[in-house]
Parts: C-alpha cells; structure tokens; sequence
C-alpha cells in the first residue's frame, strides 16, 4: 500500500514538473532573425501573429557587428530612444526569459535601425496554468513599462536556437513526455 501511494505521489510530481516545462521558445523575426531586412511592419506583424506567455524566451539572432538588442521603457520604445536602456544585448545570439505579464519592448541601439523598423513591442500572457476568467487582468491593467531587471543579460553568446519556436516546443514537450512516461513505466512495471 505505502508503495502504490509512494508511486502515485512520484507520478503526480512529474506530471506536474512536465506541465512547468512547456515554456515555448520564439525566434524573433522567425528565419531572418534580427535584422533590417524587409518591411517595416515585419516585427509588429511577427509578434501578433503569436501568443507570448510568463515564462516563454525570445531569442533575438543577429550579427553584432551592426545590431545590438536594447530593452527600453514605452516611452523610449515610441521614441526610439535607447540612451535609458533597461538592459542591453550585444552577443549575436541572445535569450530573455519573459518573466512577467504585460509589454516588453525591444529596439535596436544602432543608430537609425530602430526608425526603419527594427523594434518589436512583446505582450505577455499570464502563464497557461494561471489564467483564470476571474483573475485575469484587463490589457489596460497591463503594465506599460518593465521594471528594471535584478539580473543584468550576459554578455556570453547563448547557444543558437530553433529555425521555428513551435519546434522546440514541440521537441522539448515530446523529449519531456518519453522521459517522464520512462520513469512512470520503470516504477511501475
């Protein structure tokens, strides 16, 4: 008896880890990454066409040497202004955890970049198990600006990431789901 409750309490510990770990990773820009090529809307009409949630990552891609990634307040973001920058990317291949609800907005540093198109404004969704039709805040209730962040980015590249975020979702979910259908099947069986 103890052992079948002991097994039911592992089981129920890592459906639950697994259903924490289906954060999806966004490449921004998709396939071009980072960059000035293209249309002017291309980053507005990217970022509508997702859903961002608390815990998700952005993964900008681009080449250094005449890009950055600098995260800056709304009203630094209309203005394209990124001289009071809330934290700045410069490793070619950056990852940043969304770590709260409401809007991040992101531009790029270098001059005139930003006025042709290379910004991106992210809305961020309560994460999947904590949305409740109760509970969940209106946009206009939705903070405007981010607060500064305790933890500056890293200047250490991140290592490259997927052609498309639904595909690391998905090969994260199902690498998830085999290791934790593994485990439930060895304690078992």
């Amino acid at each position: 008896m103890a052992s079948t409750k002991t097994r039911m309490a592992f089981l129920l510990t890592m459906l639950a880890l697994l259903g924490l770990s289906l954060a999806a990773v966004h490449k921004v820009g998709d396939s071009s990454g980072w960059t000035i090529m293209g249309d002017i809307d291309d980053y507005a009409n990217w970022a509508s066409a997702r859903t961002f949630h608390v815990g998700d990552s952005l993964l900008f891609e681009y080449n250094n040497e005449f890009h950055d990634v600098v995260e800056v307040s709304h009203d630094d973001f209309q203005s394209c202004t990124a001289t009071s920058a809330i934290a700045t990317y410069a490793s070619g291949s950056d990852s940043i955890t969304l770590e709260r609800p409401g809007h991040y907005y992101f531009l790029c540093g270098v001059p005139g970049h930003c006025q042709i198109g290379q910004r991106v404004d992210i809305l961020v969704q309560p994460a999947p198990s904590s949305i409740a039709p109760s509970t969940s805040p209106s946009p206009s209730a939705l903070p405007s600006s981010p607060p500064a962040r305790a933890n500056p980015p890293s200047s250490e590249s991140t290592p490259g990431g997927p052609a498309q975020s639904s595909a690391l979702s998905l090969i994260s979910f199902s690498s998830q789901l085999s290791l934790a259908l593994s485990l439930v099947a060895f304690f078992v069986f």
